[in-house]
């Protein structure tokens, strides 16, 4: 029975140890996007990757079958332990640093603890006087102490005990209440390597106190912990600096967790179970390691995926109905793709029904029609558009007519809203005949599909004041978030602005394009990020304290910065932006009017119109930039 419990636990620490190992490469991923960044993060995945390569080199050691090869390894993992004392006094006063509180005796202490590291591992790679040859011992294999060993054990626990100061009064220096929830969850976590490191200093230290259960106890439970602790400390650190809500940051590292390492760790751990079940099978240990690992992979992802909405209104217990909705909306918002499929789908049954060969969808968007779907050949309907000269009627005379009406080659079907009059949209397809005549099944099944048609488009047209809105505020909270977010130093004045944060922003220029769609009025101007630009906020005295016009001028000054020397050319390619701008925002030309006025095709004109917008946009950078250097009067 002995035996068979240190067989067991040896296993048990072994796969505990692959597990640490996996979970601590995990989380250097994860933190490595922010830790170049920020000083806790950075230091944090200092401690990680000593811990990391000290079980590396355990769980290389457990397979391993001779002194030699085993003593190779041993020094390896002291790569680890004679690091990790180092990187507590590093990470414990990047921590305290995050609290406003820097000194100078700290930064020289967690130089002066790396330099001696750097000896202590000097020591035990190229002498014996911190550890020496290597001795077996049931359920272990250790280097015995050396005449320094005492020394490192002292110097490990002092910084250690250093770090817990130095976590706990930064916890006493944070104000808010979250702020040492966070902290006191950290002081605990923070003992997790010394726990991980020290079973390995008593065994080398004293080998004859330890029992090899007591020892294989030991480190179980000191690995199970440590990997709690590693995790709990990651999760806490990662809200340093973090743009996201906390609800995002902690979904994201749950599901990274789920699908990263618990998942690898799983396969690991079946893959040993292999030897045992091989004999049981008979079949080649090839053959179940491949079945192993494609049926453990599907295996995990598939509980993963239908566990993970579940997971998550557990997680945000409080806020469940509100995580519900925003699960269910990603099914329920339709793109522009769905709307024209939609749409498309709608149109193939009409031209079905009716036996034509071509139709046609128009969306109502503002003072213009957008053509949304299109069955069959494309020539006639080209032709049809160009010849209405009047949008939006598109009409006879019965824009509003429940049915259809024949306008030259085609029957049209006005698209209405829910409790509106005006059309929201048109239905056209091929006329069979010179009038309308449709039998009252057919015009049951044209008005059960139109409703359809007009269902798609009137939700579309909901979701984009949505998603209008959404973008109207995205820029500004990306930019707070973002100035929140930077890393402060201590005894400098902290001299950060809200637009040196948007000019920066990749939304610069979304923000620019949508104040130029409202430059005459809208709410992509009167609520626009670029109101609290500073060339915006210096020139409202010259505008009665109206910020929508102040703006208004920036843009037409931005826009007169790309007016080209000499007399206006409509052709001259140098002239091509300006002039875009010109008639299309200035004047308020429609696109149409444009092209034909520059003689270029409208797709052409789309195209040259984004690099105008692009240009505008880094004329405005320019002008706030030139005004933030500005010396004060």
């Amino acid at each position: 029975m002995y035996d068979l419990l240190l067989q067991l636990f040896s296993l048990w620490n072994f796969l505990l140890a692959a597990a640490l190992v996996i979970i601590t490469f995990a989380l250097l991923l994860w933190l490595f996007p922010q830790s170049w960044r920020n000083p806790v993060q950075r230091a944090l995945s200092a401690l990680l990757l000593f811990v990391g390569i000290v079980y590396i080199g355990q769980v290389f050691l457990l397979r391993t079958l001779n002194l030699d090869a085993a003593e190779a390894w041993l020094r390896f993992k002291w790569i680890g332990i004679a690091f990790v004392p180092a990187a507590y006094v590093h990470f414990s006063n990047a921590v305290l640093r995050s609290t406003f509180y820097d000194s100078r005796v700290r930064r020289y202490a967690t130089f002066g603890a790396y330099v001696a590291s750097v000896v202590f591992l000097a020591l035990v790679l190229f002498t014996d006087h911190v550890v020496s040859d290597p001795f077996n011992y049931p359920a272990a294999t250790q280097l015995r102490a050396g005449p320094l060993f005492y020394l490192f054990a002292i110097y490990f626990f002092a910084t250690t005990a250093w770090g817990i100061y130095n976590i706990e009064l930064a916890r006493r220096r944070t104000i808010t209440p979250t702020s040492r929830r966070r902290l006191r969850r950290m002081g605990i976590a923070f003992l997790a390597p010394a726990f991980g490191v020290f079973p390995y200093l008593v065994f080398s230290g004293f080998p004859a106190l330890l029992p090899p259960l007591v020892l294989l106890l030991l480190t179980f439970f000191g690995t199970l912990a440590l990997i709690v602790m590693l995790v709990v400390m990651a999760y806490t650190v990662t809200y340093q600096g973090a743009l996201q809500s906390d609800r995002i940051i902690k979904q994201k590292f749950v599901h990274f967790m789920l699908r990263g390492p618990i998942v690898a760790v799983g396969v690991v751990t079946a893959l040993a179970i292999v030897p045992t079940i091989e004999g049981w099978l008979n079949l080649s240990r090839e053959t179940l390691l491949a079945a192993t690992v494609i049926v453990g992979i599907i295996v995990f992802e598939m509980l993963i995926s239908r566990s993970k909405a579940y997971l998550d209104r557990l997680l945000f217990w409080q806020d469940r109905h509100e995580v519900r909705q925003i699960q269910q909306l990603d099914a329920r918002l339709l793109t522009t793709s769905d709307l024209r499929q939609i749409l498309e789908n709608v149109l193939a049954a009409m031209c079905d029904l009716l036996r034509v060969e071509s139709g046609f969808v128009l969306a109502a968007e503002t003072d213009e029609w957008k053509l949304e779907a299109v069955v069959g050949a494309r020539e006639p309907i080209q032709k049809f558009m160009g010849e209405q000269r009047t949008p939006p009627l598109l009409s006879n005379g019965e824009p509003n007519v429940p049915h259809f009406y024949a306008n030259g080659d085609f029957w049209l079907y006005p698209l209405k809203g829910n409790g509106s009059d005006s059309p929201i949209g048109v239905i056209g397809v091929s006329a069979r005949s010179p009038q309308p005549e449709l039998t009252e099944h057919e015009r049951e099944l044209v008005d059960a599909l139109a409703s359809q048609a007009e269902l798609a488009l009137e939700d579309r047209a909901l979701q984009k004041n949505v998603f209008d809105a959404l973008e109207q505020i995205s820029t500004q909270v990306e930019a707070l978030q973002r100035a929140r977010a930077k890393a402060r130093v201590v005894g400098e004045t902290v001299k950060e602005r809200v637009e040196e944060e948007l000019i920066a922003s990749p939304d610069f220029n979304r923000a620019v394009q949508d104040a130029l769609a409202h430059y005459w009025g809208g709410p992509k101007l009167s609520h626009s990020p670029l109101l609290q630009l500073n060339i915006v906020r210096a020139s409202l005295d010259d505008y009665e304290q109206n910020p929508t016009r102040a703006l208004r001028a920036v843009l037409a000054d931005a826009i007169e910065g790309l007016r080209p020397d000499g007399a206006r050319s409509l052709t001259a390619p140098e002239w091509v932006l300006y002039n875009i701008l010109e008639l299309k925002v200035i004047q308020g030309m429609k696109i149409r009017q444009v092209a034909e006025k520059l003689s270029i095709s409208e797709s052409d004109l789309y195209r040259k119109q984004r690099i105008a917008i692009q240009e505008v946009a880094k004329v405005v950078q320019h002008m706030e930039q030139r005004d933030t250097k500005a010396p004060p009067v």
